[in-house]
């Protein structure tokens, strides 16, 4: 459960800064997300602070650091500076689809819905070349932002706006879900539109990037078949939650895909092992055999930047170590 109060979140971000200490050379992710718990927390001097010591050690990834920099340093009235970092991103043009959608998504959070378009359009030319490909999993943000922002503006459809539709998978139709009139319903004094209307912002909420989310994966669990069976050798209790591999892999896959149903994005997989595994739980004062620590040990697992994105293209091999293409291994229809 995330957590939901400022005292919560200034809480959580001091246990990642003494698990950043704990693990350096993991420390870049750990520290953004402690910034990212800190600016929920409302300390956005001090969020600002952690991204400035994060850029000045060379990090693997400065746009994205400088794009949550400008998001943070708008929300607290340094809009100038914030602007100046925007520009000198998008002139760099990353090839990380993260850093592209803070931006726009700053800029149309701020009603500078022209530039938010135009940051979005120069992402989808630069990330997604061609609607007849496999669009990559990070990069369908991309359009699904700008189909919004193209809404709110009154455009017309485009290729990329039809690509975004096809790519969405809500129970909720994009055209629907990003009409800039539809709140007008919730003054509606009909249970049946109130309803109706509750439905669509579910859905709207259940597909937004909140600061947590943003880039980090919602991340599941994968034991090797080897670390399974030495897991549940050394504390049965949790063979309830692992009847078979087999079985833990179909989990897997069938989780993920209920999460991007869901609306959930930034999904990912990380790779358990029993030393790491029983580490964590010496490391929260609890057993390994407590079931309810395993998505603890995988949030954390996330938060050190070990999740691989998922889904993977259908040509790339399966998360689930196989080497069978995904397309042919649990990415396959009946899987």
């Amino acid at each position: 459960m995330r957590p939901d109060t400022p005292a919560a979140h200034i809480a959580e971000a001091e246990r990642l800064l003494r698990t950043a200490a704990q693990y350096p050379a993991d420390h870049e992710p750990l520290l953004l997300r402690a910034a990212a718990h800190l600016e929920l927390a409302g300390d956005r001097t001090r969020a600002t602070t952690l991204y400035d010591s994060l850029l000045a050690t060379e990090p693997e990834d400065p746009h994205l650091i400088k794009a949550l920099k400008a998001a943070n340093l708008w929300e607290y009235g340094h809009e100038a500076e914030a602007r100046a970092i925007i520009e000198g991103i998008r002139a760099a043009a990353p090839a990380d689809a993260a850093a592209w959608a803070i931006v726009a998504e700053t800029l149309e959070a701020h009603d500078e819905l022209e530039a938010s378009e135009a940051t979005f359009t120069a992402a989808a030319t630069l990330l997604v070349p061609s609607i007849d490909d496999e669009v990559p999993y990070a990069s369908q943000s991309l359009l699904m932002g700008r189909h919004r922002v193209r809404r709110l503006l009154g455009t017309r459809h485009d290729d990329w706006d039809v690509l975004a539709d096809r790519l969405h998978t809500g129970a909720v139709p994009l055209d629907e879900l990003h009409d800039p009139k539809r709140l007008w319903s919730l003054g509606s004094s009909d249970p049946a539109e109130l309803r109706a209307e509750i439905t669509r912002l579910r859905s709207e909420l259940g597909s937004y990037r909140t600061a947590l989310s943003r880039p980090f994966p919602v991340a599941v669990l994968l034991w090797p078949a080897e670390e399974l069976a030495e897991l549940l050798e050394a504390y049965p209790e949790l063979e309830s939650e692992y009847p078979t591999h087999a079985a833990h892999l179909t989990d897997i896959e069938a989780s993920l895909r209920e999460l991007a149903a869901a609306g959930t994005p930034n999904l990912g997989v990380v790779q358990g092992t029993v030393p790491s595994y029983e580490a964590f739980a010496a490391s929260e004062a609890a057993s390994p055999s407590t079931a309810a620590l395993l998505p603890q040990y995988a949030t954390t697992l996330a938060a050190r930047g070990l999740a691989t994105p998922w889904p993977p293209s259908k040509t790339a091999p399966c998360w689930c170590g196989s080497g069978t293409p995904y397309g042919e291994c649990h990415g396959t229809a009946h899987h």
